[in-house]
């Protein structure tokens, strides 16, 4: 058989799953002994070339309380036509056009490679996708101007069906009719006071339905039901082939909002009215359709409902310190306002993408919830017109090799599992469909309280944690060779308009763990566990104090080593970790180092963007965010993976840091004296250009592909942001230590923060301690 880590690699490539333990602890009391939960990480889009395309409905398990689709791990029976279905047992017959199946004739969901499967419904209606641009006016001449072209770019990267609408804002909110012919008209809402999506239909003149349109609105509501739901889209969200070039002249007309700003005074900016006008334009029109909402803010909110600061500028935006201290007299009204949009849009299957562009704060803590709720897009940068933005906003179109678009609609993921565990919650960008069956822990971790949950936005790389509880009783043993299963069932709307369903069926060994912890152990996987805890610890920094959500992580660090661990009573010198948990406590030690659990030099904006880019991304891209990967290039040999830490920051070398957010190219002292010095332009010095270009070049393969993309910094020793590759580096020498006897080479880094090899012997003393 292969090892775990072949094991582990397949299922990640086959089914798009990675599971903290791959042999399940078989009764609940062993289950809580393991210290790190059963969960697993999940990509439901996971891109897959080879998959069949099949047309046809999936065969559901005929129990009403069950439901589960037929899958390669059911029993089979072909002479009398039935399958017997592995979650509940229940006894099916195949339906009608199942009738010339046999061992050797087999349909591609029961096939043993196709765990995972993705069915195409033929019979739903295929629905174009919706663009509606939210766009701040409240800009310098040149963002503004380097944003309308961003936009009048995308128009071209759109599908020609695809319906797109346009409002824009400053003090007052307008929404542009895209109707009309050699006119712009639009309609004009104060920017201070709140809608509802009932009084924003009126104004506008639109509507959904009928009989509510005759109840409504009695004045000249005789002509109104007349018209049907397509004079809403008519006026407001056009299809881009009738008015790519109506747009384009509008967006290239657009000038900065046109209201004085006095001297010491911030803009007058009603974001949360536009989006609120957004959210219920939509609501209105298309609702349970994939839409998306794109904002472009240039700065904070600062009149009416969403209000982060006034518009004094000696009053500075919100810090985390204003936070501890309460003192925020905007932010819980704020917080309110977008968390109602974020559910609001997200009942209706409509995501809201945020680009914030500003120097300053622009209110993305308040705001968060409503790309965290939908699946949205958050990108910071420090203004509209970087390559920053205009690459990452070029890879929201992004197709994939068969030219369709890399990004889905309206998703709903559905979970399965065996009797034996239940289903504790999840941890991503979704919100919960509150839908309850027995298979729904009272434990709950994250989203929890529902076996669905809703992804209005969904791409190839949006990956889920899914936490389980064993809850099978330790006095009933499950018998020798029992499996465990789980099926992921995935309803999108995809980019073409079609109604694809994925579904994905794993199975993994019972194991009961009194008398094989060995083989528990050996099916750990310390990467998995790792992003597991990272998105655990970065869900309770939002409601609970850094200095208790360190502790936590400290104590279940020390309870896995005690558990797993093989050492003395009170002598730390014979401490071992097997390989499987090796790598773990680094990872932790990195992890209550990031900028994920310490907010300290983060703006509370700053927080918000990393927790939800690490609650979105895959395993290998949250690992770089936990412990960021170095590169070194030197005369001495090829390009070489390093240790993180400051031992590895020679003179001669330079190093490549990814940390996912930044790439840092930083030269040793030697190295950048050359540099100066301007050798690498001399021709006998051909090898040291060579040398300067190698990690620009592997710096560019990662830009190319990266969303969103990183910010790109070159630097040296001793330069001023030489702190970006500083501040992650384990320090292994300080300030504190670099006289002392023997000391290797390398770059003393000047803080008080303890090293990886003084965290390891203090985790060791408390791990071995009898009393602890």
């Amino acid at each position: 058989m292969a090892t775990y880590a072949e094991f582990i690699q397949q299922q990640e490539e086959q089914d798009g799953v990675r599971f903290s333990f791959n042999a399940w602890p078989s009764s609940r009391l062993e289950a809580t002994r393991l210290v790190v939960p059963v969960g697993c990480l999940y990509t439901p889009l996971k891109e897959r070339p080879d998959l069949p395309p099949i047309q046809y409905d999936p065969v559901l398990c005929t129990r009403s309380t069950c439901r589960a689709i037929l899958n390669p791990f059911c029993q089979i029976d072909y002479k009398s036509k039935i399958w017997v279905c592995n979650f509940c047992f229940n006894r099916n017959p195949f339906p009608p056009q199942y009738a010339a199946i046999s061992e050797q004739h087999q349909p591609a969901e029961i096939i043993p490679n196709f765990t995972t499967i993705e069915y195409t419904i033929m019979r739903a209606q295929t629905l174009p996708p919706i663009f509606l641009v939210v766009l701040d006016m409240c800009m310098d001449k040149s963002d503004l101007q380097a944003l309308k072209e961003s936009l009048q770019m995308s128009l071209s990267l759109l599908p020609p069906n695809a319906l797109i609408g346009l409002i824009t804002y400053g003090k007052m909110v307008q929404v542009h009719e895209l109707g009309c012919e050699g006119i712009s008209k639009s309609y004009v809402f104060r920017g201070s006071k709140d809608l509802t999506a009932k009084q924003i239909q009126d104004m506008l003149g639109i509507g959904k339905a009928v009989p509510q349109q005759q109840q409504q609105q009695p004045r000249g509501g005789a002509q109104q039901p007349q018209q049907p739901q397509h004079v809403a889209y008519n006026k407001f969200l056009q299809p881009v082939h009738k008015c790519d070039e109506a747009l384009t002249d509008l967006l290239g007309e657009l000038q900065e909002d046109p209201w004085p700003v006095q001297q010491g005074k911030r803009p007058l900016r009603s974001t949360g009215v536009a989006l609120s006008i957004a959210v219920g334009l939509l609501e209105c029109t298309y609702p349970n359709t994939g839409a998306r909402v794109m904002l472009f803010t240039g700065g904070p909110c600062t009149q009416g409902p969403g209000m982060v600061v006034d518009d004094e500028l000696k009053h500075p935006i919100r810090s985390h310190h204003d936070i501890d201290k309460d003192n925020v007299p905007f932010m819980k009204k704020a917080v309110k306002h977008y968390e109602l949009l974020g559910q609001r849009a997200s009942q209706n299957g409509h995501i809201i993408d945020l680009y914030s562009c500003a120097l300053d704060q622009t209110g993305l803590h308040e705001m968060k919830f409503c790309p965290n709720f939908t699946g949205g897009h958050m990108v910071m940068g420090d203004s509209f017109d970087s390559t920053l933005f205009k690459q990452t906003f070029q890879r929201v179109f992004a197709k994939d090799t068969k030219g369709e678009f890399q990004m889905a609609f309206n998703a709903v993921l559905e979970v399965k599992c065996s009797r034996e565990m239940k289903i504790s919650g999840t941890i991503g960008s979704c919100v919960s469909m509150n839908v309850k069956n027995p298979s729904v822990s009272d434990t709950e971790l994250g989203i929890a309280g529902t076996c669905q949950w809703k992804f209005c936005g969904i791409n190839p790389h949006t990956t889920t944690a899914i936490f389980f509880e064993v809850v099978h009783q330790h006095s009933a043993p499950i018998p020798q060779g029992g499996r465990g299963y789980v099926q992921f069932i995935t309803q999108y709307q995809h980019s073409s308009g079609q109604k694809r369903v994925r579904v994905t069926t794993i199975a993994r060994n019972w194991v009961d763990a009194t008398t094989g912890i060995q083989h528990i152990a050996s099916s750990f996987d310390q990467e998995t566990a790792a992003v597991l805890m990272a998105r655990l610890g970065a869900f309770r920094s939002e409601s609970d104090e850094g200095p208790d959500v360190l502790r936590w992580l400290d104590r279940m660090l020390i309870r896995l080593c005690q558990k797993f661990g093989e050492y003395n009573k009170d002598d730390s010198n014979s401490f071992r970790l097997s390989e499987m948990f090796s790598l773990y406590p680094q990872f932790m030690f990195h992890l209550r180092r990031s900028q994920f659990l310490q907010v300290f030099n983060n703006s509370p904006d700053e927080t918000s963007y990393y927790r939800h880019l690490l609650n979105r991304e895959d395993l290998t891209q949250s690992l770089i965010m936990i412990q960021p990967v170095l590169y070194a290039y030197s005369f001495s040999g090829p390009p070489e993976p390093v240790l993180l830490d400051s031992s590895s920051i020679m003179p001669d070398r330079i190093l490549l840091m990814d940390s996912f957010f930044h790439l840092v190219i930083f030269r040793g002292e030697t190295i950048a004296q050359w540099y100066k010095a301007s050798y690498h332009n001399q021709p006998e010095y051909e090898n040291f250009r060579q040398l300067l270009q190698a990690p620009v070049d592997d710096a560019q393969e990662i830009l190319q592909h990266r969303f969103p993309m990183p910010r790109y910094v070159e630097t040296e020793h001793m330069g001023s942001q030489a702190r970006f590759l500083l501040s992650k580096v384990n320090p292994s020498q300080t300030h504190n230590t670099m006289y002392t006897y023997n000391q290797e080479a390398g770059a003393p880094v000047f803080t008080d923060d303890v090293s990886l090899q003084v965290f390891m012997d203090h985790l060791k003393k408390l791990a071995v301690s009898s009393t602890a």
